[in-house]
């Protein structure tokens, strides 16, 4: 089995051909599993690497897409978004609300809904790169398509 045949890398496939028939999964040959080492595998910005970021948010769980090159900023979250408690998700969580393990987390194809908040810095890139299902799975995206495939909110919501 190779790793575009692997369930979780098939759901982001399947999303977004739906969503658009030129996006398609890239194997990366070094690991993804980092926004820094994204960006080596793949010679761009560390800021064109989409993070996708389960947080607990109040009842309910909140992805957030942010940056490489950037961390989300909780005080922000709770103030510009009105959450009262934010917290990072558990391994354990993000399997079970996204189907995906931590460093192939992708901004699409979740098990669960989520709602989904983007960082407004992303918006700087002709193109973003975001994980696939697998830490050596990408996508390449622009941002308002990313925007549109996610139904993502944009804000402020980095440091």
């Amino acid at each position: 089995m190779t790793i575009l045949n692997k369930e979780p890398v098939q759901r982001v496939s399947k999303k977004i051909r739906e969503f658009d028939q030129n996006l398609s999964v890239s194997v990366l040959e070094t690991s993804a599993r980092t926004a820094l080492e994204a960006a080596s595998s793949l010679g761009c910005k560390v800021g064109a690497i989409v993070k996708s970021l389960l947080f607990k948010t109040d009842d309910k769980f909140t992805l957030f897409l942010i940056a490489g090159d950037k961390k989300a900023s909780l005080k922000k979250i709770k103030k510009n978004i009105k959450f009262k408690d934010v917290f990072m998700a558990t391994a354990e969580d993000v399997k079970n609300i996204t189907g995906y393990t931590i460093g192939g987390v992708s901004p699409v194809g979740h098990l669960k809904y989520v709602d989904i908040y983007i960082d407004n810095s992303l918006q700087r890139f002709d193109f973003l790169f975001a994980a696939a299902g697998h830490p050596n799975c990408i996508f390449k995206i622009n941002f308002s398509d990313l925007k549109k495939i996610t139904n993502g909110k944009v804000e402020d919501i980095i440091e």
